[in-house]
C-alpha cells in the first residue's frame, strides 16, 4: 500500500514572549507596566533603560537591585502609590472596622500605608494576617519601619513584575532579605 505525499508539520506562528515584548515595547509602555508595579518613577527609568534582559531572572534581580537603591524620597513615592491589600468580598464588616482601625493607627504613626507582602497566604487568612503584620509591626521604631516597608515593597515588585511578564509568582529566597528579621517576615500572595 503506498501512501500519498505527508503534508508539512503544522505550525504555530510565532507569538512573542511577554519577556520579548516588554524588550522591545516603546520607554513608555514599557514604564507603565513597570509603575503597576512600583510606583517609583527613578526605579521604572532604570529597569526600562537597561532593556533587553535575556530572560526573566535576569529582569528580576535588576527590579531588585533597583528597589535596594531607592531613596528616601522613592521609597515615600513608592509608599504613596500603595494602597491597603484587598480583602475577600464576604469579609464580615466588623473585620474591616477591625483593619480599618488597625491601618488608621499604623498611618498615623508611620505617615504612610501598611505595606505587606502577601507570599502564599489563603484568601481566607489575608486578613488575620494583615492584622498580625500591623500589630506587630506598630511596635517597629519609624526606621526600622522604613527598612520593613521598603523590603515589603521590594518583595512586591517582583511578584508583580513575575506575574505580568511570566503569568506565575517568582522564586523568592526562603531566607528573609534584607532589613527583615524572622518576625516581620512575610507571608502572604497577590
Amino acid at each position: 500500500m503506498t501512501r500519498g505525499p505527508t503534508l508539512p508539520a503544522h505550525r504555530l506562528p510565532y507569538l512573542p514572549k511577554p519577556l520579548d515584548a516588554f524588550n522591545t515595547a516603546p520607554d513608555d509602555e514599557a514604564r507603565a507596566l513597570l509603575l503597576r508595579c512600583l510606583c517609583s518613577l527613578r526605579w521604572s527609568r532604570r529597569i526600562a533603560d537597561h532593556r533587553p534582559y535575556p530572560d526573566l531572572e535576569s529582569l528580576l534581580a535588576a527590579a531588585d537591585e533597583a528597589a535596594y537603591d531607592l531613596s528616601p524620597a522613592d521609597l515615600s513615592e513608592a509608599l504613596a502609590g500603595e494602597s491597603l491589600p484587598a480583602l475577600p468580598e464576604d469579609t464580615y464588616s466588623a473585620a474591616h472596622m477591625a483593619l480599618g482601625a488597625a491601618h488608621a493607627a499604623y498611618e498615623a504613626r508611620f505617615g504612610h500605608a501598611f505595606i505587606i507582602y502577601p507570599g502564599d497566604v489563603h484568601p481566607d487568612e489575608a486578613l488575620d494576617h494583615i492584622l498580625e503584620g500591623i500589630r506587630s509591626r506598630l511596635t517597629n521604631d519609624p526606621e526600622e519601619e522604613r527598612v520593613v516597608a521598603a523590603e515589603e515593597l521590594r518583595r512586591l515588585a517582583r511578584s508583580r513584575l513575575a506575574i505580568s511578564l511570566r503569568g506565575a509568582k517568582p522564586h523568592l529566597p526562603a531566607a528573609p532579605s534584607r532589613g527583615m528579621t524572622s518576625a516581620n517576615a512575610p507571608a502572604v500572595g497577590t
